[in-house]
């Protein structure tokens, strides 16, 4: 069954208690830990064995899976505090950016080879590494996703297939998931409204409110036998109060859930 989250970066700002909390009444299977430096470290990856218990018990009491984490950068310091920090959580999946600059070769190819490298690591913890394609980044749409899982076969590399990013790549994402479903782990998934390059206020990223064919891509998901986790990723709610987070990961669940019962998917 695939498995509705939220990443904890919606709360930013805000405690994790009260983040998981407001994700549990919403309705949500499940959370991704967000612990990207410099924007939101609900889980800190330099202290993250001082938390395992805390997280382990505070998800369990409200009922809530540890779907994912995103730590963002590709940084194998940080990797490895990531990957032993989802270890002993209990977290199947770490995300990542690709970093680099959009159409520079080199920068393809090194971090292509490095997310490889990582992969690797990966596999030592028994979790898996996912990319995803990023506006402005070495991978940025359909072409050079399929590029990177062309390069590394690691199956603890895998693809987290974000629709706002390929719909502000120029691409239809309805259409662009059959070419990569096979290696995709992990869906961040919000609205936008134009095609970018920003995603736009937070009210336009909840899942209904913009541009994107999000019942094509549920349709497409669906056909395509995806089980994963599908976490809410909503970036810039900084200045926003906790009642409009909590109405916009409520306004998604239900948008996303009813889809999902729609397809005989929930």
């Amino acid at each position: 069954m695939i498995r509705l989250g939220v990443n904890t970066v919606l709360f930013s700002g805000f405690p994790l208690e009260t983040a998981v909390d407001c994700i549990a009444r919403a309705g949500y299977d499940g959370v991704e830990l967000s612990a990207i430096a410099g924007m939101c470290e609900h889980l800190e990856l330099d202290r993250w064995e001082d938390q395992v218990d805390a997280i382990r018990s505070l998800l369990a009491d409200h009922g809530l899976a540890p779907l994912a984490m995103e730590e963002a950068r590709l940084d194998e310091d940080r990797l490895r505090k990531a990957f032993g920090a989802a270890q002993a959580i209990g977290i199947p999946v770490v995300n990542i950016g690709p970093g680099g600059k959009k159409d520079v070769e080199e920068d393809f190819v090194r971090q292509t080879d490095m997310m490889a490298r990582m992969a690797d690591m990966a596999q030592a913890h028994g979790v898996v590494l996912c990319v995803k394609a990023h506006v402005g980044a070495c991978i940025h749409d359909t072409p050079t996703t399929l590029r990177v899982m062309d390069r590394i076969a690691s199956p603890h590399f895998g693809i987290d297939m974000d629709p706002s990013h390929i719909y502000r790549a120029g691409e239809n994402p309805e259409e662009a998931l059959p070419q990569v479903l096979s290696r995709v782990r992990h869906v961040h998934i919000r609205d936008c409204k134009g095609r970018g390059p920003s995603p736009g206020p937070i009210r336009d990223q909840a899942c209904g409110r913009g541009d994107v064919d999000l019942p094509g891509y549920f349709r497409g998901m669906v056909a395509g036998g995806y089980d994963g986790p599908v976490d809410l990723e909503v970036i810039g709610a900084k200045d926003e109060d906790l009642t409009e987070r909590t109405i916009i990961a409520a306004e998604s669940y239900g948008y996303m859930n009813a889809c999902l019962e729609a397809l005989g998917a929930r």
